[in-house]
């Protein structure tokens, strides 16, 4: 897929960043396809900043109408913000920065998507769930989990404090490892199976609750048939993968940025040319 004809930058062009460790080209690709698809004089860039409070002064600064917040910064920006809005207050954490005149508005879109993907599913809201990882993902998949009526879901983490009181906020199990465990359901909030990453063809759980497990939903979105969703798909079983659910946080990104609601056929263009 081809991009829409791109216009020329001038001195009233809207900025909109992306703050990363490994920023990749997918919201770049994707916000940018957007603002040209509707003739936006708005152009988006992604970073890795050295410095995240800098980066979030810069965001006041400049001005900088929005910024995307992706790992490892989703849970340090909530100090440098001025208001935590409900989605990211509800779950301290934050994945959008909207700069309204100088005054920066922290939200959650990733839960919003995660809650929109779970509520289209054919998941069983009955059957045991295991939810690897307990950072700013996590956060938001867990609540969402909740909210869309799941009952037994466990975190498993080895960071104790944050999984611990992750699961306990929600009325969960932690636990340190799966073990004998074989959830019907498997969802991978951390970075494994992400394309350039140290764990870039490993599974997040262990080969045999992979091989039990009916259904399961990766946040990793490079690339989007990551090592777990390509063991499930090749089965048959109900899959949500990353591509997903950053298609649909960044919709919701775009539009706390420009006003605009983009149209579903538009949004599903834009993350297609986004991962070409």
């Amino acid at each position: 897929m081809s991009a829409p004809h791109s216009r020329t930058l001038d001195r009233d062009t809207v900025l909109c960043v992306s703050l990363a460790a490994r920023p990749s080209n997918i919201g770049t690709r994707f916000h940018n396809y957007l603002y040209n698809e509707l003739g936006l004089n708005y152009v988006y860039k992604a970073f890795a900043p050295a410095d995240i409070e800098a980066a979030v002064t810069g965001i006041r600064g400049l001005p900088i109408r929005g910024a995307a917040v992706s790992m490892p910064y989703k849970e340090a920006v909530i100090p440098l913000v001025d208001v935590l809005e409900r989605s990211a207050a509800a779950i301290d954490s934050v994945n959008t920065i909207v700069n309204d005149d100088g005054v920066l508005r922290a939200y959650n879109t990733d839960y919003q998507a995660v809650a929109d993907l779970l509520a289209a599913s054919s998941f069983d809201r009955a059957a045991p769930v295991a939810v690897a990882g307990s950072g700013g993902m996590a956060k938001a998949v867990v609540a969402a989990l909740r909210d869309e009526g799941f009952t037994d879901v466990t975190v498993v983490a080895r960071n104790v404090e944050t999984g611990g009181a992750l699961a306990a906020k929600y009325g969960f199990t932690h636990t340190v490892e799966l073990g004998d465990a074989r959830p019907t359901t498997l969802v991978n909030a951390t970075p494994i199976g992400m394309a350039g990453g140290p764990a870039a063809e490993d599974l997040p759980f262990p080969q045999d609750a992979v091989d039990a497990a009916h259904a399961a939903l990766d946040v990793v979105a490079m690339p989007p048939t990551t090592p777990l969703v390509r063991a499930l798909r090749a089965r048959g079983a109900e899959v949500i993968s990353g591509d997903a659910v950053i298609a649909g946080q960044a919709a919701e990104q775009f539009t706390l940025y420009t006003g605009i609601v983009p149209s579903p056929d538009q949004v599903r263009a834009a993350s297609e040319y986004s991962r070409a």
